[in-house]
Parts: C-alpha cells; structure tokens; sequence
C-alpha cells in the first residue's frame, strides 16, 4: 500500500488556494528566468519590446528566440516528469517509484548515443534526413523500441503485472547500460564530449519548430494522466477493491505505462536524461495535499513546472559564461532527498 505522510491536513477551498499560490510561483519563475541571465531584461525593456521600439530588437531577438523556448520547454518536462511520476507511484503503490523505472530513459539515451557515434558512419543518411532533428528523433526511437520490448515482456496472457514491469524495467536498463559503455568507449573525442553532455541534460539549442511535436505530445499525455484521477484514486486501495469498484485494473496499468512512456520519451529525446524530478516532487506534494489525484496530479504539474523553470535559471547563470547542465543541478538536489527519504523509512521501520 502506498505509504502517505503529511506534515499538514488541507481542506478542499485550502488544496485550490495551493494550486493558486503554485500557479502564481510558477508565472513569477517565468518571468524571473526570462528577464535574467547573461543578458538583464529590466522593466523598460519589457515595455520598450511590448511597444515594438526597434532599439531593443536585440533584446526580443534573445527573449523570443532563444529564453522563451527553453523556458516553455522546461515547463512542460518538469510537468510531464512529475505527472508520471505521481502516476507510477500510484501503480507501483510506493512513494519512492519513478518513470526512470521502466527503462524508458536509458532506451532514448541508447537512441541519441547511437545517433551521436554511429551517425557520421551507419546511420548517415538517417542523420542527412533528419538534421539538427536526428538526435531528438534518435532518442525518441530508442525509447519506443524499449518501451515495445517491456510492455511484451510484462503482457502475459492479456493481463499487465506490475511486478513484470519493474523487474523487466530493470533488466533492461542493465542491458542498455551494457551498450551504452560499448558505444563509449568507442566514441572519438567529440562524439563522447557530445554524448556526455547530452546525456547530463541540456535544454539549450531548442527551438519552438524543433520542440512543437514534443510539447503537444507531452501536453496530451498529462492531460490524459489527469483523466485517470479517479480510477488512480481507486487503484491505490489496492487491485481486488478497485475491481470491486469498477475500475479494469488491467488496462488502467496499461495506459499509464504507454502514456509514461510517450511524456518521458519525449522529455528525454530533447533534454537528455534529467533524474529525481519525477521522483521529488510528487512525494513533496503528496505530504501536503494528500493522495487524492484530483490536486495532486496538477500539484505536481506545477511544482515540476517551478523545479524545472529555476533549474534551467540557476544552470544558465551560475558559471557564466558557460552552462551547467540541468540535469547536473536536479541530481544534486533530488540525491539529498532520495538519503533522506531512506533515513525516515528505516527509521519508522526500527520502531
């Protein structure tokens, strides 16, 4: 059973107030990463653009081609991240499931890294096809291919077991691995500085005509995680008495695995691998709304949003010039957290 702790109990009018103080947070972080970095936006730059003053063309230059996709994009992977999260914690009945569980991101790691090693030499005209596309659409593959390969390890006569699922998750993120460290090791110099950037997690070089497929499929997937917030509500009293309930079990786990699979297959192919978020913030969120899918779903979506939008600020300003990869900055904090987590559980365990 999902073990649920709150430090607070929420009415129903103070869970709505959260998401509006959420909402407001997360429009503040926005404006905030949109207005600093290596270029300050102020106040009268944002009215001089408003008003279309040509001296501050630069500026909108820089605000509407390169911060605002980046930005948008960081949204809606953090959303998506923490949506599946939430959800696959609820399949799996355990506060500390992730969507990194299933394998999805170690096979569109294994897409891109293929694409970056072998894509001067075998996959050539794969890459003269796709462009400036070929690593997204790579890494987007390698997650299909690996979620393909899970969910017929997991179906066993029509039914889709949990169980199945993680244990074939974890087989695979083995064997990935394994050809991952080939492909490595193989690489000359450039491919493994790109491979290993990629693979810390950059929302850089992103714009709105490369990121537009991935956003409306990330943004269908939450929105149709949202429309499983009751039968998730019910799934988590356990299977036989959501069955009781009217709930097909069966197929409720099926939807949430492909649809995790198509929001994280998506982040990933255009951001690289960014951990702990989809772990951090529904947990964090859950301690404080409780496990109702109702507010905790887009709890989560906003807090994702706010976690991801100040990741990206700090991974963008921190060592300027340069940039720190984000995924860098979400493992430093959710690592802490994760210790923590494991602390209080064996600590309630030794009573």
């Amino acid at each position: 059973m999902l073990a649920v702790s709150r430090f607070f109990v929420f009415s129903t009018s103070q869970k709505c107030l959260v998401l509006v103080v959420l909402s407001l947070t997360l429009a503040t972080s926005m404006l905030v990463s949109l207005s600093v970095g290596g270029v300050s936006i102020s106040v009268a730059n944002w009215l001089a653009i408003a008003a279309g003053d040509a001296s501050v063309q630069g500026l909108s230059s820089v605000l509407t081609q390169i911060r605002l996709p980046r930005l948008v994009l960081a949204v809606m992977v953090g959303a998506s991240l923490a949506a599946t999260g939430a959800a696959m914690q609820a399949i799996f009945r355990n506060p500390l499931a992730d969507p990194g569980l299933i394998g999805i991101s170690s096979g569109a790691a294994l897409g891109a890294i293929i694409t970056i090693v072998l894509g001067s030499s075998v996959l050539g005209s794969f890459v003269a096809l796709f462009g400036l596309y070929a690593i997204p659409v790579g890494a987007f593959l390698g997650g299909v291919v690996v979620c393909g390969c899970i969910y017929r390890l997991t179906l066993r006569a029509g039914q889709f077991n949990v169980i199945s699922l993680l244990l074939a998750g974890i087989a695979i993120n083995a064997i990935v691995g394994a050809f991952i460290g080939i492909l490595t090791i193989t690489s000359n110099d450039q491919e493994l500085r790109d491979l290993t950037f990629w693979s810390m997690g950059s929302l850089a070089g992103n714009t709105f005509d490369m990121i537009l497929p991935a956003l409306i499929v990330m943004t269908f997937s939450c929105a149709s995680l949202y429309k499983q917030r009751i039968a998730l509500n019910l799934y988590v009293l356990g299977e036989q008495s959501a069955k009781h309930l009217g709930v097909d079990v069966n197929a409720l786990k099926k939807r949430v695995f492909l649809l995790t699979a198509c929001a994280v297959g998506a982040a990933v192919a255009l951001c690289g691998i960014i951990g702990f978020v989809g772990f951090i913030v529904p947990h964090i969120v859950r301690m404080f709304l409780g496990p109702d899918h109702k507010y905790l779903l887009p709890a989560s979506m906003l807090g994702g949003a706010i976690l991801m939008s100040i990741a990206d600020l700090v991974s963008r300003t921190i060592v300027l010039p340069s940039e720190l990869p984000i995924g860098l900055i979400t493992s430093a904090l959710g690592g802490p957290f994760f210790l923590w987590m494991l602390l209080k559980m064996q600590s309630k365990q030794s009573f």
